[in-house]
C-alpha cells in the first residue's frame, strides 16, 4: 500500500493530537505534533529571559532560533512520542497553562514559522507521517493526500482542557481556560503569516458531540477511501 501524507489542522484542544497519535498507531505512520514544536519554542523563551515587561524580545529569539533544534522520540512507557527541546525532554513542562497563556504570539512570529516549517517539512520527506497543527495543510503539506479541519465548540474545548489539567493534578480554573481558548482562537485566526484556516481539499469534522471510537471509525474510513483509491 503506497504511503501518504496525512495533514490534521484545527482549533486548539480539539484533540487533535489525541486523534493523530491514534491514527499513526493503527496504521503504522510516524505521529509529529508541530503544535509542540511552538510549546517548545515558548518554552526556550521563556526559560531563556526572551519574555519582558514589553512583551518578547524579538531580536534576541531571531538570533537564537537558529539553535533551536526540536526532535520526537518515542516513549516505551506511553506508546507515544515525548517533544525534546535540544536533546532534553520537555513533554511535560510544554503542556503548563503558563506555556499555553504564552504559545500563539511566539507561533505568530514570522521568523518562528519559518525556522519550524522547514523542520517540518524535513521531517515529512519520506512522506508515511500523520501531522497536526494549524497551517499543517495549507502550508507545510500543501500536497498531502489526506487533508482533515477539525473543530468543536469553544465551551467543549475548555472542558477537555480543564479536566485534561485536573488529571495531571494541575491548578487551573474553568474560566480561566475558556478565555485561553477564544484568545488563542482570535490570534490563531488573525495572524498575517500562515493563519488558521481550513484547507480548500481538507474534509471537515466537528468532534463537539463524537466519542473517541465514532472519530477513529471515521479517521480510518477516510484514509482506506484514499489509500484505495
Amino acid at each position: 500500500m503506497k504511503k501518504i501524507t496525512i495533514a490534521i489542522d484545527g482549533f486548539s484542544s480539539c484533540g487533535k493530537s489525541t486523534m493523530a497519535k491514534d491514527l499513526a498507531r493503527e496504521i503504522g505512520y510516524i505521529y509529529i505534533d508541530s503544535g509542540a514544536m511552538y510549546r517548545a519554542v515558548t518554552l526556550y523563551s521563556m526559560e531563556n529571559g526572551l519574555f519582558t515587561d514589553n512583551g518578547i524580545d524579538t531580536e534576541e529569539l531571531k538570533k537564537q532560533i537558529k539553535d533551536i533544534r526540536i526532535s520526537f522520540r518515542l516513549n516505551p512507557e506511553t506508546g507515544c512520542p515525548d517533544t525534546y527541546l535540544n536533546g532534553v525532554n520537555v513533554e511535560r513542562k510544554i503542556r503548563t497553562m503558563e506555556v499555553s497563556s504564552h504559545v500563539s504570539p511566539i507561533a505568530a512570529l514570522d521568523f518562528v514559522r519559518e525556522a519550524m516549517v522547514a523542520q517540518q517539512q524535513e521531517m515529512g520527506k519520506a512522506k508515511g507521517i500523520v501531522m497536526d497543527g494549524r497551517d499543517i495543510g495549507t502550508t507545510v503539506f500543501p500536497d498531502a493526500e489526506l487533508k482533515i479541519f477539525v473543530t468543536a465548540s469553544p465551551e467543549i474545548r475548555a472542558q477537555r482542557r480543564y479536566e485534561e489539567l485536573k488529571a495531571k493534578g494541575e491548578e487551573a480554573g474553568f474560566d480561566e481556560i475558556l478565555e485561553n481558548v477564544k484568545q488563542r482562537d482570535y490570534i490563531d485566526q488573525n495572524r498575517t503569516v500562515s493563519p488558521l484556516r481550513k484547507a480548500d481539499d481538507a474534509l471537515l469534522l466537528d468532534n463537539s458531540h463524537m466519542t473517541i471510537s465514532q472519530q477513529k471509525e471515521w479517521l480510518a474510513e477516510q484514509f482506506d477511501k484514499i489509500c484505495k483509491a
